[in-house]
């Protein structure tokens, strides 16, 4: 609603039914841009408006692509598109560089039709810094002002309809979060889509009108300078000039040459020798949009002081003093995430129970139904078996991504990513790694493409090779597998032995990405340590429907990975395991027959479970496995196990699914073998030795904490750096290093005994 707003004000269009919008709709259509700075609730507003489940986090940089999707009003449909925050119009970073891309048809889309601006209301004069850029490029613009309930509760009242004249722009007030003011943004949105006449870019004067003029010669005389560009060739000519050394000049360099570089810096020089020596094109820039920023917001702001001091800010200020303490600020973190890691494993093992139950009871339904065969043996021990080891885990992974959720909408994964900028600069980087780094928590793919979002390209190329260290959701089933078979359950209180494993597995991660990015900055990527600005967003209650939406989509991924590339590899394997059966059958009777190591001849012959053990070594996989067994036997590893990990090279999380099917082959599980683990445990060498043992057990965890075993992952990091160089020597790196690192484990853990 357009007008004056403070507190406590009520939209009487709350709560309207939408399907009149969709009724009075045409067929017409125009294509939007969703704009604004870095956590104004831009991709909130984006999922209320069209439904669809973005991800929203209140965390600076987590929208680093577009986000499409569309929403009627009551004249057309509105083709949506969200695109990067930024601060401005100077793109120094591959997602600022998308989204001015979009906005002036430089990116191979035509520019939109319209641009919704989404600004925040409780600080409007940096917002409004964008604004002043938007309105030059002479499309269509609507002010979204939104978080108009957190203004209200830092006792802010904002006239809206005289910022609107003022400004020179149309301006509504939304919420995204409690849905104020989205009936009429519709509304809105058609009257600038078909009342307001559009501008060529660069009619509305600039802030340095010489520069302009300038900018204008300098494109005039170079016409092959942003061709792509069109009408907007002179303002990104404008910004090449005003941002040194900026994503735009690059490109200008690349396409003209370097004496580009040079011919710029020449103009430059010749406008502020008539303007002001002693400042730069940047300074001035910045001094003549404040300017208009602070004319526009005369009058339109005032202040509540009982509001502004009340106890609820004054709690505000104590958390941010506790949270931000280099001491107890970090050692609440610490304690913070070991909270987590403890819950993943003391609230879902009724879960897990229940899913195992159910996934022997199914095993069971298809050997009494089907003739025992291929069929049968494909469904029970290799469909079954194999994805039910997985889908196990679902629990687990649902309770740690809540929690993580949990801690990024309140606003304090901002607060960690602060204290954490501390032990970033150690290795060369910054706290703006970090939020990269975070996201790979849940997976690596978008953890490296959340580094477009750091200016500096070495700094870049660090994080995206620390990335992939981040234990990701993958590793988590592989973890809770080995912990749960072969770490004692010991507790002390409410502090169990198998969730301080699980903590130090994720430290171990932490730490190797870590140590990777300081290696790369000490030699490949030599350079200085970048500057990290972080705008601590406000603290906010979390939207429990938003928080479940997300939390349900990440299991989904889950599950949806597990029933095709695990389903797949696993069928696979399986395969490989089960033919050919007329050697293995040989190599069966002749097992049968020969002497067991360590069991005398008056002993009872093999059981089935001996027999199948030689079926499988006769099998391709077992081939396979006897081929490798020597380079993996210093890491404690038969060919099952070594054929297994080999098979998970292209998704991690498959090793469940190989063990699954390699130990689960047409063998009845009888009261003391009940399941995988068991089986595992159980499992010998031919001079009867344990296979598994602790020592063996934690290096296979270690190899995995720092293995390289995603083909997605590469497939992205070539996308992200442009060449297969860099995701290649990430693999041999990563798998060198998970190697030795399992190899120092078994050794110490042999010699300790």
């Amino acid at each position: 609603m357009i007008g004056r707003f403070g507190r406590r004000r009520r939209d009487p269009a709350r709560g309207r039914r939408r399907t009149e919008l969709v009724q009075l709709s045409t067929g017409r259509q125009a294509r939007v841009a969703l704009i604004g700075n870095p956590n104004t609730g831009k991709t909130s507003l984006f999922n209320a408006l069209t439904g669809l489940r973005q991800k929203v986090a209140n965390v600076p940089g987590v929208t680093v692509d577009l986000g499409r999707g569309r929403f009627p009003t009551p004249r057309r449909w509105i083709d949506l598109v969200d695109l990067p925050g930024l601060y401005a119009l100077a793109p120094h970073s591959p997602d600022e560089e998308i989204a001015l891309d979009f906005l002036t048809g430089a990116g191979g889309e035509p520019p939109p039709d319209a641009v919704i601006a989404v600004v925040d209301a409780t600080q409007l004069e940096r917002s409004l810094y964008l604004v002043t850029q938007l309105q030059e490029l002479g499309l269509p613009l609507l002010v979204a002002l939104n978080l108009f309930d957190a203004a209200g509760a830092e006792g802010k009242v904002i006239d809206a309809e005289r910022l609107s004249r003022q400004l020179g722009a149309a301006v509504v007030v939304t919420s995204a979060l409690t849905g104020f003011g989205l009936d009429l943004l519709p509304h809105e949105l058609d009257r600038v889509l078909d009342d307001v006449v559009p501008e060529q870019p660069g009619d509305r004067p600039g802030p340095i009108p010489p520069l302009r003029q300038a900018a204008r010669r300098w494109a005039t005389a170079h016409p092959a300078a942003f061709r792509d560009a069109g009408p907007f060739r002179e303002l990104l000519v404008e910004r090449s000039l005003i941002d040194v050394g900026g994503a735009l000049e690059r490109r200008l360099v690349d396409a003209l040459g370097v004496p580009t570089r040079g011919d710029l810096a020449e103009v430059r020089h010749d406008l502020l020798r008539s303007l002001a020596p002693r400042k730069s094109l940047t300074e001035l820039e910045a001094e003549a949009r404040y300017a208009r920023v602070r004319e526009a917001l005369a009058g339109v702001v005032e202040r509540d002081e009982a509001t502004a001091y009340s106890p609820a800010a004054r709690r505000r200020l104590r958390a941010d003093h506790l949270l931000s303490h280099p001491v107890l600020g970090s050692l609440l973190f610490f304690l913070t995430m070991a909270v987590v890691f403890q819950s993943v494993f003391s609230w879902a093992t009724p879960l897990m129970d229940a899913i195992d139950a159910a996934t022997g009871w199914c095993a069971d339904l298809v050997r009494a139904n089907l003739p025992e065969g291929v069929l049968a043996s494909l469904l029970a021990d290799g469909v079954i078996a194999g994805v039910g080891a997985v889908v196990i885990f679902l629990p687990q992974i649902l309770i740690l991504f809540t929690f993580l959720l949990l801690l990024e909408d309140s606003g304090y994964m901002a607060r960690a990513a602060f204290l954490v900028d501390r032990l970033m600069r150690l290795c060369g980087l910054s706290g703006q790694s970090f939020l990269p780094m975070l996201s790979s928590f849940a997976c690596a793919i978008p953890g490296i493409m959340a580094t477009r979002v750091i200016p500096n390209r070495r700094d870049r190329l660090a994080t995206i090779m620390a990335a992939p260290f981040m234990t990701c959701s993958a590793r988590l089933p592989v973890y809770a597998f080995l912990i749960a078979a072969f770490v004692p359950r010991r507790s002390w209180g409410p502090v169990n032995l198998q969730g301080l494993v699980l903590f130090a597995l994720y430290l171990l991660g932490i730490l190797g990405g870590i140590a990777t990015a300081l290696l790369l900055k000490r030699s490949l990527l030599r350079g200085p340590t970048p500057t990290f600005l972080l705008e601590l967003p406000p603290y906010r209650r979390p939207d429990l429907r938003s928080l479940a939406l997300r939390v349900m989509q990440r299991g989904r991924l889950f599950l949806t990975r597990a029933g095709t590339v695990i389903f797949a590899v696993t069928v696979v394997v399986w395969a490989l395991a089960y033919f050919p059966r007329d050697a293995a059958s040989k190599l069966a009777v002749e097992a049968s027959a020969a002497p067991v190591p360590g069991v005398s001849a008056e002993a009872e012959p093999p059981s089935s479970r001996d027999a199948e053990a030689a079926q499988l070594a006769g099998s391709y996989l077992g081939q396979m496995g006897r081929a490798v067994e020597p380079l993996f036997e210093p890491l404690g590893w038969d060919w099952r196990v070594s054929s297994a990990v080999i098979a998970s090279f292209p998704a991690r999380e498959v090793l469940l699914a190989a063990l699954g099917t390699i130990y689960a082959l047409g063998s009845e599980v009888d009261e003391q073998d009940a399941g995988l683990i068991d089986r595992v445990r159980t499992a010998r060498w031919p001079d009867g030795r344990l296979i598994f043992t602790l020592p063996v057990a934690l290096g296979l965890m270690v190899f995995f904490a720092f293995c390289l075993q995603c083909g997605a992952t590469m497939a992205t990091m070539r996308r992200e750096t442009g060449s297969w160089r860099w995701p290649i020597l990430a693999w041999l790196y990563m798998t060198g290093l998970g190697y030795l690192g399992a190899w120092l484990v078994v050794r110490i853990g042999s010699t300790v005994g």
